[in-house]
């Protein structure tokens, strides 16, 4: 009797349970307060610590073996692709020798970014995160998410689009050799075998390149780094080479006229070059295999960013100097340029260099692709598997393996290239919300603005300046890209004038210790307004990838990563030192 009754009673508060969850969800206004006060969550700078890793094993950790040479070499490895020997001659078609300035301009924007992250990174406590980190501090939960998720399929698409490209070019360079010309066929790198419409395009090589490089990276960080320094010598070597040498057949006379089409023609193509630099904000991500991050992290971010600067500028003078603007509109501007002039053999030469920097860059795109899950993994917005670190190689190899499969079958299986022009969104928000982040956390006494009794806090209101930039930057390019009047432009400037004097004059900002950013808002308020300037100039495409990302990763968070994230909520602050002990 007494167990019938027990098991009445069980069965009775199982089902009072199971009603009472019922109840909850379907009482929207109590399931949306929830999902309002988890997506608000924030972390406090001070209770970061690089003992974060989660793991049981405490010798399941990375290993700092990085240096600042080794940040240099990994941000021009992430940065310099095969990019620069087609995107020269692609903007000088229409540019002229302007395109010196295009990515002159393009250069600077990158710098202001840069500084924003350089900053950022000394600042913060030694841990992997990157643009997700400064989010979770100077914003909410949900923000720091989203970033993620704009990013992540950026990752993965652009991975598997390198992969195609450097396959194209391994075969182009093995049917140099007369027994293998023509014997290649296409599934095995070159385009790829179209089936069902060209809905599947086989492509073998690039996926077994992507595994190799997988397990390079499990192996170990060492290895790895040894491969990219290797390779991101050969390429620089070969861009001086192309520099040097190009510079003795030139031409003064081609330089003339300098802006043949116009300032217009230089402004879009800074649209175009800006996204030759993408790639120095995978140095943060190696913040726990840094031997001094804080001294080293700022050095590698800007260490690298001028290194390209510097040779694609060169590379500008010289192929504009060399031969006529118009004579660089083909696939192969450098190889061209040098085939003009007598010098056929460098084409072979410029080959080697492009194979060298698709390799480079596909090799850090799979590194910091890797670490971005593992942060999420610890935070629990993603599942815990993609935290471990392997207590013998000291990678993360469950979340290296994931990413390397994913992009082998994205690869392997599909003609990828038509997605690889909105893989540049990611990067537009990553470099935006890190700007804003900067601004918000250089604001003092954040906790006492954000309870002001004023309808709005002063952190409020800044927060809202920023958005106001970042839509007026949009607008701008949207007038630009559609020859909008001038009263437009106008109206438009003058909002985020405003905006930023109400943030200048209006907020308090602190210097930080360490490197610090300098003439804070106004540089990163900059970079915020240029950064969505180019985000209008993206294809159709990228908008809708953008809006679509967006809406699923919402979804992925309000059912899942709400319930499963580790920060436990105090006060709309999180007590992360609890989660640790």
């Amino acid at each position: 009797m007494a167990e019938n009754q027990t098991s009445s009673s069980s069965s009775s508060s199982s089902s009072s349970a199971c009603c009472s969850y019922s109840s909850c969800w379907w009482n929207s206004s109590t399931w949306w307060s929830k999902l309002w006060a988890s997506a608000r969550r924030v972390r406090d700078l001070n209770d970061f610590s690089p003992a974060q890793t989660l793991s049981v094993d405490e010798d399941a950790v990375m290993v700092r073996k990085f240096g600042a040479i080794d940040l240099v070499l990994l941000g021009v490895g992430a940065t310099i692709g095969s990019g620069i020997f087609v995107l020269t001659g692609t903007v000088a078609s229409t540019a002229g020798p302007g395109v010196v300035l295009s990515f002159l301009l393009a250069g600077a924007v990158s710098v202001l970014n840069a500084l924003c992250y350089a900053e950022l990174a000394s600042r913060f406590p030694a841990v992997i995160g990157g643009s997700y980190m400064y989010a979770y501090t100077a914003f909410n939960e949900l923000t720091a998410f989203l970033t993620f998720a704009q990013i992540l399929p950026d990752c993965h698409v652009g991975a598997a689009s390198i992969a195609r490209s450097l396959s194209s070019y391994l075969v182009e360079m093995l049917e140099l050799l007369p027994a293998m010309k023509g014997k290649i066929p296409s599934w095995m790198g070159v385009g790829g075998k179209e089936l069902f419409g060209g809905a599947i395009s086989i492509n073998i090589l690039a996926p077994i390149l992507l595994l190799l490089f997988t397990v390079l990276l499990c192996w170990g960080v060492e290895e790895s780094s040894a491969l990219n320094s290797f390779m991101t010598v050969i390429k620089v070597v070969i861009l001086l080479a192309v520099i040097v040498v190009g510079s003795f057949e030139i031409n003064v006379s081609n330089w003339s006229p300098f802006a043949p089409n116009g300032s217009k023609a230089i402004l879009s193509g800074a649209t175009i070059v800006f996204f030759a630099y993408l790639g120095f904000d995978a140095v943060p991500m190696s913040a726990e295999e840094s031997k001094t991050p804080h001294r080293d992290l700022p050095i590698g971010i800007l260490g690298s960013l001028f290194i390209c600067a510097i040779l694609y500028i060169g590379v500008c003078l010289v192929i504009t100097g060399m031969v006529p603007y118009k004579l660089l509109a083909g696939d192969a501007p450098l190889a061209e340029a040098f085939t003009l002039k007598g010098l056929k053999y460098f084409s072979i030469l410029i080959s080697i260099g492009s194979i060298s920097g698709l390799t480079t860059t596909l090799l850090i795109n799979l590194y910091a692709q890797a670490r971005t899950y593992v942060v999420l993994g610890r935070d629990g917005l993603l599942p815990s598997i993609f935290a471990k670190i392997h207590p013998t190689s000291h990678t993360p190899v469950p979340s290296q393996v994931w990413v390397g499969v994913a992009a082998a079958i994205l690869a392997g299986l599909f003609n990828v290239d038509s997605l690889s022009q909105t893989f540049t969104v990611g990067s537009l928000i990553g470099y935006d919300v890190v700007c804003a982040c900067l601004v918000t956390l250089r604001w003092e006494d954040k906790a006492a603005n954000q309870g002001s009794t004023k309808w709005l806090s002063n952190w409020q209101e800044g927060v809202i300046c920023l958005i106001a930039v970042s839509c007026c930057g949009f607008g701008i390019g949207l007038c630009f890209r559609y020859s909008v009047p001038y009263i437009v432009w106008l109206v438009t400037a003058l909002i985020a004038v405003l905006a930023h004097i109400k943030l200048h004059y209006c907020q308090v900002y602190v210097n930080p210790p360490g490197f610090s950013c300098p003439l804070v808002p106004f540089l990163p308020v900059i970079a915020i307004f240029f950064n969505m300037f180019l985000f209008a100039q993206l294809p159709y495409a990228a908008w809708w990838r953008f809006v679509i990302v967006g809406i699923i990763s919402l979804v992925f968070y309000a059912f899942y990563g709400q319930y499963h994230a580790k920060l436990a909520s105090l006060n709309g602050t999180t007590d992360y030192h609890s989660l640790l002990a």
